[in-house]
């Protein structure tokens, strides 16, 4: 099954875009406790190297990276939180 990630809603959205590598992923890991097992966490990110860390992250604690999209200078980053 394909998500069109256009149409998540985000239980929350993060906007880590001023911050560079690690800063997006330690919020992701922070942030993904206010939001409920089944619900997507959404991170917003200037820096590159998130959309390579967050697939590795999610996969390492059992959540499901559901992709990224292009914003204006940053990437939206999809997290479902499985537990």
């Amino acid at each position: 099954m394909t998500i069109d990630l256009n149409t998540i809603q985000a239980a929350k959205v993060v906007d880590a875009r001023a911050m560079s590598c690690p800063g997006p992923l330690l919020e992701a890991k922070k942030s993904i406790a206010a939001v409920k097992v089944g619900e997507v966490l959404e991170i917003w990110s200037g820096d590159a190297n998130t959309k390579n860390d967050m697939p590795r992250w999610c996969e390492k604690v059992g959540h499901e990276f559901l992709g990224a999209l292009p914003g204006e200078g940053y990437e939206r980053l999809f997290i479902l939180r499985k537990k």
